[in-house]
This record gives structure tokens, sequence and C-alpha cells, in this order.
């Protein structure tokens, strides 16, 4: 996988380009990427059939919380939904929560990620280790900054769903980009 691999977020208030940053958390760059292009099998929470589908498609962002972040990736929607298993963490010494826009896993503590993510729109230091950061946007700011100050409910949901519609995958593969619509 190329440092230089990026990730679209095809989203329905605009797109966001995320470099990823596989020489900080290799495993971590390819488990997104293969849930994104329907790589890797997965657990439909719902159903509990093997899914060999994209993950991320028509998602929604259903966590976001002005001034910290706007998380998603969750097939249920509901923040408690994932791929049916989970994965070790992966901390490298640079990768700290020192500036806004950095995607990172979401978890619930230790070694539980899936397919949940964030990105950041503040620094965060006290999340530096607790939680993998993997990727950083490169173009798209202002519609992260949208996301996060949509009005929300009191458990910071979006009161009008953002939906997360694809992502593209380029440079992800040494055959070159792939993109799934």
């Amino acid at each position: 996988m190329s440092d230089a691999s990026l990730a679209v977020l095809h989203t329905s208030v605009g797109d966001i380009t995320i470099r990823l940053l596989p020489q900080w958390a290799p495993q971590t760059v390819r488990n997104f990427v293969d849930l994104a292009t329907g790589r890797r099998t997965w657990r439909d929470p719902r159903t509990g059939a093997a899914r060999n589908e994209p993950l991320y498609d028509g998602t929604i962002f259903h966590r976001v919380i002005d001034g910290f972040m706007i998380q998603g990736g969750d097939p249920l929607g509901n923040g408690r939904g994932g791929p049916g298993y989970t994965f070790a963490d992966e901390f490298h010494p640079e990768a700290v929560f020192d500036r806004p826009y950095l995607l990172a896993m979401a978890n619930a503590g230790p070694n539980t990620n899936g397919s949940q993510f964030f990105i950041t729109v503040a620094p965060a230091r006290w999340l530096d280790h607790k939680h993998t950061i993997f990727g950083e946007v490169v173009e798209g700011r202002e519609i992260v900054d949208a996301i996060a100050t949509v009005p929300t409910d009191l458990d910071d949901r979006p009161l009008a769903d953002v939906v997360l519609r694809s992502v593209t995958a380029v440079g992800t593969e040494d055959t070159g980009d792939e993109r799934i619509q």
C-alpha cells in the first residue's frame, strides 16, 4: 500500500478527501479500505449474515459534536453496530491529536476497533494513544466543519441524516485506483 493512498468520502454535504497513513497504522488503513471497497467480509449486525459489499455505503454520521468531532461507520446508524469483529489498536509515536481534521477509529476501549471512525474538528490531546489515528483530511475541511455544526438532538445525533453515500479508495493497491459508487 502506498504512503500516498487517499480515500474520498462522498457525503450528502460534499466530498472529504483523506490522506491515509499506512506508515502509522497499516492494519487499520487496510481494514478501512477493505470495508469501504467490499474486499473484506463483514457480518451484518441486523441479520448476522456475512456480507461482501462496501460496508460504509449509505451509512450516516450518527454522532456529531460541534467543536470536537463527527462520527460514522456504523452499519446500524446508532453507535452500537460494527463489522462483527474487532482488531488491535495501532499507536505510532508521531500520531497525536495535536491538530484538527484527523481520522481515527472509534472504539469501546483498548483493542475494540471495528468499522466506526471519527474526524476531529479541533485538537483533542486527551485521545492520544486511546484511538488509532489513520488519516488526515487534505480536502473538504469545510465539509467536515459543515457536518460538525448541523443541528443535533440531546444524544448528539443529527436531526437530519448526513449520509456517507460511498467511499472512493485511490492508490490503495499496486494495480491503481478502485472507485466504489
